[in-house]
C-alpha cells in the first residue's frame, strides 16, 4: 500500500511511495503528528539522480523489519533537496556543524520542533567496521531521545546556534574595488591543477563560475597565463570521460583528476552553465572544440531534455539497470558489433578504447589525444575524418539508444531552466540560431505563465500532467527570482522584445520587496512568506550553483542600466560590501560575486541599436556586437524608427539616421555620435 508520498510531484518522492516506511512529506500535517505523538522525526533528504540514495533506499528503506523500527519510534520525513533548498541548506549546515561533513543521503534526527540533534549521510543496513548499522543507530537515538533528551537538546542548542551564526552577515565598511579582482587572480592561479586542467586533486568538478570569472580577468588585464588555465580545463573536460561523446552533454563530476572516470549523473544546471562557459571561451578564442561542445549539448538538451511545454528535465541518473554508469560505457566487442571493422577500428582508436578496458571491464569513452594529433597519425583529411566521426558516433548513438536508460528526474524547477534558457538564448545570438532563441522564448513562456500562484508570486517546480498543462508548486526562492530575472534581460538581447525586461523588472520588484534585508542589505533565500524555520537561510557561498544573491547583483545592475532605476544598483553595490570578507578570505568560493564586482568595476558599454530586424546592416551590428567576449555590455535595440514610447532611458529618442540601421555606443548613459556601418560602430567600440 502506498504511503503519504504517492500524492507528490516530485519524482524523488514518487520513488520511495511503496516503502513500507510511513513517510510524510516536509509540512505541518508531519511536523504536528511529532508534538501530539511526542516522538523525534527522522528527516531524510535526497534527489533523484544521487547513487548512494538509492543504495540507502534499497537497503534499509525496502527494508520490513528496518521500516518497523523507523515507524514505531519516528515521525519520517523524506524530502527532494531540489524542490526544497532551504530545509536541506539548514539541515546540512547542521550535519556538518555536528560531524564535520555532510553528503547525500542526508539523515537527520530533530525535536518536533525542528532543532537537530544528530545525523549523518549514508548508514548501512548492518554494522560495518567504523560504521554503526542504520538499525543499530536508530535503537540507540529512540533510547536517547527517551532517557537523555535535556543532555541531547542542550547539545542542539549548540548547534542551532553555530546555523544563526553562519546566517548573519557580518557589516563590514570596506569598498568594492578592483582589488578583490586582483587578490581572486593570485588564489584561483595557485590552485590550478597545470597538468590536467581545474584545481589540483581528485575528485574534479566542472567549477564553470572560476573559469568565467578568469574570463573576465583575461578581458580585464590581458593576461595570457589565465586564458591558458582556462583553455586547458576546457579542453580536458572536452576530451575526457566527463563529457558524453556519443550522446553530448557533461557528467556531474570525475572521480580522478584527469576527467576519465565520471560520477554518470548529468544535472541540468551543470550544462547550462557549461554552455555558457564554452560560449564565452568560444567568443575569448574562437576554438571550433569549443563551438561543438555547445552545439552538441545543446542538441542533447533538446532532444532527452525538453518537455513538449518547453521546460527542461531536471536531471538524469548515473543508474541504469542498477549499475552505475552501464548505459553509457562500451566493451571493444560491443563496438565490433555495431560497427564494420574499419569504422570499428577507428572508432577504437579515436575514443580510446582497449580489450581490457579503462572502467570495471568496459570503456568510457575519451579522446587520448587532440584531433589534431589524431589527423596527424593517421594522415587523413580534415573534413574526411570528421565526417566520418561524425556518422560513426550517431551509429553508437543509435545503438546506445536501445540500452535501457538511466531515469530521468522530469520536475522542472524554475532556478535551472532559468540557466538553460539563458544558454539557449545567448548561444542563439551568437551563432545565430534561430532554433535556440525560439526554445529559450518557448522556456521563458512556460516559467512566465505556468508558474505563478493567484496572486502573481513566482513558484518553485512544475510537473507535467500532459503535454501543456502542469501542477506548479512550492514559492520560489531567492535563486529562481535572480536566475530568471538575469534570463530573461539575456532573452531581450538576443531578441529586443521589450516584454522581457518588464517581466523582469516586475519579477526584481518582487525580488526586493519580499526577500531584501533592510537592516543587513542583503538578501534572505527565503520569502517572507515561506515556512519558518530555525533560521531564515542566507546562504552566501557558490556551490555547484552560483549564491542567489550574486546573481541578483549581476541582474539588478543589468536591469538598472536599462531601466534608469537607479535603486537596483544601489542595492547590488550594499550586497556585494557585506561579501568584502569572504571575497578576500576564500575568493574561489564567491567568484559569481566577484563576477558583479567586476561588472560594478568596469567601464562597461551600452550599444543601442535601431532598425528593421531585416535590415543586412543591422545583423552585421549584431555579429559585430556578440563576436568577442564582452561580458559587461549591455545591449538595447529597437526595430522602430522612434523608440520615444519605450520606458527605456537607453532607447528614448534613439531614432534612426537618414532611415538606416543605427548604432549609439553610449557609457553611463552618455552618448557618442550615432553612426551607420559596422566599420563606425566597431571602432567606436574599441
Amino acid at each position: 500500500m502506498a504511503n503519504r508520498l504517492a500524492n507528490e510531484t516530485s519524482p524523488y518522492l514518487l520513488q520511495h511511495k511503496d516503502n513500507p516506511v510511513d513517510w510524510y512529506p516536509w509540512g505541518d500535517e508531519a511536523l504536528s503528528a511529532a508534538r501530539l505523538l511526542d516522538k523525534p522525526i527522522l528527516l531524510s533528504i535526497g534527489y533523484s539522480s544521487c547513487h548512494w540514495c538509492h543504495v540507502m533506499a534499497h537497503e534499509s528503506f525496502e527494508n520490513e523489519s528496518i521500516a518497523s523500527l523507523m515507524n514505531s519510534s519516528f515521525i519520517n520525513i523524506k524530502v527532494d533537496r531540489e524542490e526544497l533548498p532551504d530545509v536541506d541548506s539548514i539541515y546540512m549546515t547542521a550535519v556538518q556543524a555536528m560531524t564535520g561533513s555532510g553528503g547525500w543521503p542526508l539523515t537527520v534526527f530533530i525535536t518536533p520542533d525542528g532543532q537537530p540533534f544528530f545525523g549523518g549521510t549514508y548508514f548501512p543496513p548492518e554494522d560495518r567496521p567504523n560504521m554503526a548499522g542504520f538499525p543499530r543507530l536508530l535503537t540507540a537515538v529512540a533510547d536517547a531521545y527517551a532517557t537523555k533528551r535535556t543532555d541531547l537538546l542542550e547539545n542542539s542548542q549548540q548547534v542551532v546556534d553555530a546555523i544563526r551564526e553562519q546566517s548573519t552577515p557580518k557589516k563590514n565598511d570596506g569598498t568594492v574595488d578592483d582589488s578583490l579582482i586582483f587578490g581572486a587572480f593570485t588564489h584561483l592561479v595557485g590552485a590550478a591543477d597545470s597538468e590536467n586542467g581545474g584545481t589540483q586533486g581528485a575528485p574534479k568538478f566542472p567549477q564553470p563560475m572560476v573559469y568565467e570569472l578568469m574570463l573576465r580577468y583575461w578581458k580585464r588585464t590581458g593576461s595570457s597565463q589565465v586564458l591558458d588555465i582556462v583553455n586547458l580545463t576546457l579542453e580536458k573536460m572536452a576530451h575526457g570521460g566527463i563529457y558524453d561523446q556519443i550522446g553530448g552533454g557533461f557528467a556531474r563530476y570525475s572521480v580522478d583528476e584527469v576527467w576519465l572516470v565520471p560520477h554518470f549523473e548529468k544535472m541540468l544546471y551543470d550544462n547550462a552553465q557549461l554552455v555558457s562557459l564554452y560560449l564565452h571561451a568560444y567568443q575569448a578564442t574562437k576554438k571550433p572544440l569549443y563551438r561543438r561542445i555547445v552545439e552538441e549539448t545543446l542538441e542533447y538538451v533538446t532532444r532527452e531534455m525538453t518537455h513538449a511545454a518547453g521546460g527542461f528535465y531536471s536531471a538524469s541518473d548515473a543508474d541504469s539497470e542498477g549499475v552505475e554508469g552501464k548505459f553509457f560505457v562500451w566493451t571493444s566487442e560491443e563496438i565490433d558489433a555495431v560497427l564494420e571493422p574499419s569504422d570499428a577500428e577507428l572508432a577504437k582508436a579515436y575514443w580510446g578504447v582497449s580489450e581490457e578496458g579503462n572502467f570495471e571491464g568496459s570503456n568510457i569513452l575519451h579522446l587520448p589525444m587532440s584531433q589534431a594529433d589524431f589527423l596527424s597519425r593517421t594522415g587523413q583529411e580534415p573534413l574526411e575524418l570528421l565526417a566520418d566521426i561524425e556518422r560513426v558516433r550517431d551509429l553508437l548513438y543509435e545503438a546506445r539508444s536501445k540500452r535501457i536508460a538511466p531515469g530521468i528526474d522530469d520536475k522542472i524547477l524554475v532556478s535551472w531552466n532559468a540557466l538553460m534558457l539563458k544558454a539557449f538564448a545567448e548561444a542563439g545570438a551568437v551563432f545565430e540560431n534561430s532554433e535556440w532563441i525560439a526554445t529559450a522564448e518557448k522556456n521563458a513562456r512556460l516559467l512566465i505563465d505556468q508558474l505563478k500562484d493567484e496572486e502573481g508570486r513566482l513558484l518553485h517546480t512544475w510537473k507535467a500532467t500532459s503535454e501543456t498543462e502542469g501542477d506548479a508548486r512550492i514559492l520560489g526562492y531567492l535563486d529562481d527570482h535572480a536566475y530568471l530575472i538575469d534570463a530573461l534581460l539575456t532573452l531581450y538581447e538576443a531578441t529586443f522584445d521589450y516584454s522581457y525586461v518588464d517581466e523582469a523588472q516586475a519579477l526584481a520588484n518582487q525580488m526586493v520587496e519580499r526577500f531584501w534585508d533592510k537592516d543587513w542589505e542583503v538578501f534572505y533565500d527565503t520569502s517572507m512568506e515561506h515556512s519558518k524555520l530555525l533560521v531564515r537561510p542566507r546562504d552566501v557561498l557558490d556551490n555547484a550553483l552560483p549564491s542567489g544573491g550574486a546573481i541578483a547583483a549581476l541582474a539588478l545592475q543589468r536591469l538598472g542600466v536599462i531601466t534608469g532605476e537607479a535603486d537596483y544598483a544601489v542595492k547590488a553595490e550594499a550586497s556585494m560590501s557585506a561579501l568584502i570578507p569572504h571575497m578576500e578570505q576564500a575568493p574561489s568560493a564567491v567568484t559569481s560575486w566577484l563576477a558583479a564586482v567586476d561588472f560594478l568595476r568596469s567601464n562597461s558599454q551600452e550599444v543601442v541599436l535601431i532598425g528593421d530586424a531585416s535590415d543586412p546592416v543591422m545583423a552585421d551590428m549584431k555579429r559585430e556586437l556578440r563576436k568577442s567576449f564582452a561580458p559587461n555590455t549591455v545591449l538595447a535595440g529597437s526595430s522602430g524608427t522612434s523608440s520615444d514610447e519605450l520606458a527605456s532611458p537607453l532607447l528614448k529618442s534613439r531614432d534612426q539616421v537618414n532611415g538606416k540601421a543605427t548604432a549609439y555606443v553610449c557609457e553611463n548613459y552618455a552618448c557618442k555620435l550615432p553612426v551607420t556601418s559596422v566599420a563606425e560602430m566597431a571602432e567606436l567600440l574599441s
